[in-house]
């Protein structure tokens, strides 16, 4: 075998690995971004109290649209493997 062959060889296996490093980091990455969100909304409900419907749903949107990059995140590591 030659040295290219080898690198070829490795490059391959690396990618089949690459997918679920990509869905773990998204994962982690939402994780910590709906995290902070929580905690950022509790703070603001305690510091005012009348805003907390407007603060909720800011909350919720916020949610949701980190959730959906999060999933497309995924979506796109997963069809690096097919």
């Amino acid at each position: 075998m030659t040295l290219l062959n080898i690198l070829l060889q490795a490059a391959t296996n690396l990618g089949t690995l690459a997918a679920p490093i990509g869905v773990g980091l998204a994962v982690i990455g939402a994780g910590l971004g709906i995290g902070k969100i929580g905690a950022s909304a509790m703070e603001a409900i305690a510091r005012q109290p009348d805003a907390t419907s407007d603060i909720r749903m800011s909350m919720i949107i916020v949610a949701a649209l980190i959730e959906g990059t999060a999933l497309f995140a995924i979506v796109v590591c997963l069809m690096t493997l097919g």
